[in-house]
């Protein structure tokens, strides 16, 4: 059986603190996950890097993006490339289907995020055309404030026509895998098929929640702020905090 992590982000996004090679050291020394999923806010900037890097950690990298639409959040899954923020969830997921990917709707409900609705995820799932697309809803979601929101949301989402899936929602390095999902096989083909059968299962982490939970992003967040970042030069060594502006332009921090 496998594990996966598919909502993760970087420095890639305004509020991500770890540069795409801490991430995967931290998740190759630190967590029991087959696969992650890079997933910054209408950004894709880190992916190709993740995809280069992903073998020399042991790990495999699904592409994708957490694509603002007009009506919510949307984790898209296994795309190339960008889809433009601000339509539709309905064009955004033809547009995401037209790519070959899958999407996710992540933390339904929730309230310190743009979330979608439940009446927008059925809406969608009522769609053939769009629930091929839209497979799955993120019923747990380790990075949420609100921590109890995740069982007023998994009452009402295991309901649905798609499939379980837990994620961590990480923007920091110790809180990736505090969600997750189970699914049979270890690679991220295997995760597909079980994503496309709703044959996946939500695996819940110990989690920070609340006040912990920002006192834990607010300093390193400050240290992002400042122009520095987790960082790994290469699998044998340790992360240590490089200069943002060179991470960013992929060159090896001095």
């Amino acid at each position: 059986m496998g594990l996966a992590d598919l909502h993760i982000h970087t420095i890639h996004s305004p509020d991500g603190i770890a540069s795409v090679p801490a991430v995967l050291k931290h998740v190759a020394q630190n967590t029991d996950l087959n696969v992650i999923a890079i997933t910054d806010h209408n950004s894709m900037d880190g992916v190709r890097q993740a995809l280069e890097l992903a073998p020399r950690y042991g790990i495999e990298v699904i592409p994708g993006c957490e694509v603002s639409t007009a009506e919510g959040h949307l984790l898209a899954l296994f795309i190339d490339r960008l889809v433009p923020a601000g339509l539709s969830l309905a064009q955004t997921l033809r547009r995401v289907g037209a790519l070959g990917g899958l999407c996710i709707a992540p933390h339904p409900l929730a309230r310190s995020c743009h979330s979608l609705s439940l009446d927008a995820i059925r809406a969608a799932l009522a769609q053939p055309a769009l629930a091929r697309t839209l497979v799955g809803v993120e019923v747990y979601n380790g990075g949420l404030i609100y921590t109890r929101r995740n069982r007023a949301i998994a009452a009402q989402a295991r309901q649905l026509p798609a499939a379980d899936v837990g994620a961590s929602d990480s923007h920091v390095l110790h809180t990736i895998g505090q969600g997750s999902t189970h699914f049979a096989g270890h690679s991220a083909a295997d995760l597909r098929r079980a994503l496309e059968t709703a044959t996946t299962t939500a695996l819940q982490g110990v989690g920070l929640g609340g006040l912990a939970l920002l006192r834990s992003w607010a300093p390193r967040y400050a240290l992002r702020a400042l122009g520095w970042a987790p960082w790994n030069s290469d699998p044998r060594r340790p992360i240590e905090y490089a200069r943002v502006h060179q991470i960013m332009a992929h060159r090896q921090p001095v």
